[in-house]
């Protein structure tokens, strides 16, 4: 089913699509207005650190506790009430444009409902459209998320001179608003299993077995490993692009935007083109294939030449990037158990936004050791051999995972 037959004919999952790119539209405008706000405020680069510290590292490492509660509770419930609680929490911050330490904690407590909410929207997606839609629905979802965050500054820059950064912030209030009427139009999602083995558990009880799930579950170690090593190689590239398109290339700023743009503008094309005409490769190939397109073309960008190749080769690498979000959310809801896929999807997001944060701080010191390009051809090689190791060990991993589904399928058939 192409993209727009599914938002047409399945009201559920339009509803869940239309409050995420929202919901994306205004993180991105509230984004930029913190960062003017505290830049302009104090002065200093460091501030400006710490807000986004605070708003992607930190609730990262509450991945295993923000999982476990998309698991224990009713999706639905969940996520409207983390967009109340964003979009509370944002009304607060632009009526009194706190102090930066009373700001970062507000910003932090925000963060963290968000954590919350991305593997409960994550794990709705199955419970809403049919198991073949599922690529194409994670497709729909990451054009429009995508979109909503390439167009967001966009808005910000357009309604700053009418409104200010404290509008800006509260136009972002009111979108967490808008995002939970939407969620109301979304059945009720009732947690598959509140006990583990017939024993009612904690959350952290639930929470240590979902961490103890990952490590058993040959496919999804695989995955996880697989794609946490590709972000912690390549993370890094944002601040390499940058200074490859400074001092290697004696560019602009100008350069420098449309190098960092131009992953955004192949993850749209990717997201739209997948979303449109379906996904006709098998998910692990697809996967694979994405790994090592996001991993070359961080490599081919080290030895580009001139700007316009090093542009060419980081659009490509945005195609990459989509395709392999793509099949991983779709080969994990297709192969691990419902009662368990939040608390999947928070352990590996929450884990690659720690591989993101080491990326940033060893490719730091490898960029000013070495040279941009160096640090990109060693990025890029580096995910280029995770990539190979993946290809080497899913399918196996993918069997013996299926297998395991299904074994309990089998036994209670045949008695």
């Amino acid at each position: 089913m192409s993209a727009l037959r599914l938002l047409r004919h399945n009201t559920a999952f339009r509803s869940l699509w239309a409050a995420r790119v929202i919901s994306f539209t205004g993180d991105s405008l509230s984004l930029v207005a913190l960062m003017l706000h505290v830049a302009g405020s104090t002065g200093q680069a460091l501030a400006v650190s710490l807000l986004l510290l605070v708003g992607d590292f930190a609730p990262a490492l509450l991945g295993p506790i923000t999982g476990a509660i998309s698991d224990r509770f009713d999706l639905k419930r969940v996520m409207v009430l983390c967009e109340l609680v964003q979009g509370a929490l944002l009304l607060l911050i632009a009526l009194t444009l706190p102090p930066l330490p009373v700001l970062l904690a507000l910003v932090g407590a925000r963060a963290v409902a968000g954590q919350v909410f991305q593997p409960a929207s994550r794990t709705a997606v199955p419970a809403l459209v049919r198991g073949q839609d599922l690529e194409t629905a994670n497709s729909t979802l990451g054009f429009g998320t995508n979109a909503a965050e390439a167009l967001g500054p966009l808005l910000a820059a357009a309604l700053f001179p009418f409104v200010g950064i404290r509008g800006v912030l509260l136009i972002d209030a009111a979108s967490f608003l808008v995002s939970a009427v939407l969620l109301a139009f979304v059945p009720k999602l009732p947690p598959v299993a509140t006990e583990e083995g017939g024993v009612p558990v904690s959350l952290l009880q639930q929470a240590r077995l979902g961490l103890g799930y990952i490590v058993s579950a040959p496919a999804v170690r695989v995955i996880a490993l697989g794609f946490c090593a590709v972000v912690a190689f390549n993370g890094v590239d944002d601040v390499a692009l940058m200074v490859l398109a400074k001092e290697t290339f004696r560019a602009g700023d100008s350069a420098v935007g449309l190098l960092l743009g131009a992953v955004g503008v192949g993850l749209v094309c990717g997201y739209g083109l997948l979303a449109r005409y379906g996904v006709r490769a098998s998910m692990p190939v697809l996967l694979v294939l994405g790994f090592a397109v996001s991993s070359v073309g961080n490599l081919l960008t080290g030895l580009a030449w001139a700007v316009s190749a090093a542009l060419a080769m980081q659009t490509v690498r945005g195609l990459g990037i989509a395709a392999m979000d793509v099949a991983t959310n779709t080969l994990l809801q297709r192969v691990v158990p419902p009662g368990m896929l939040g608390r999947v999807f928070g352990n590996l997001y929450g884990a690659i936004g720690v591989a993101a944060a080491l990326s940033y701080v060893g490719g730091g010191l490898l960029l000013d050791a070495t040279s941009a390009p160096m640090t990109l051809l060693v990025a890029g090689a580096g995910g280029t051999l995770a990539t190979l190791g993946v290809a080497l060990t899913l399918p196996g991993a993918l069997r013996k995972s299926l297998a395991a589904r299904d074994a309990p399928r089998s036994d209670s058939a045949s008695t």
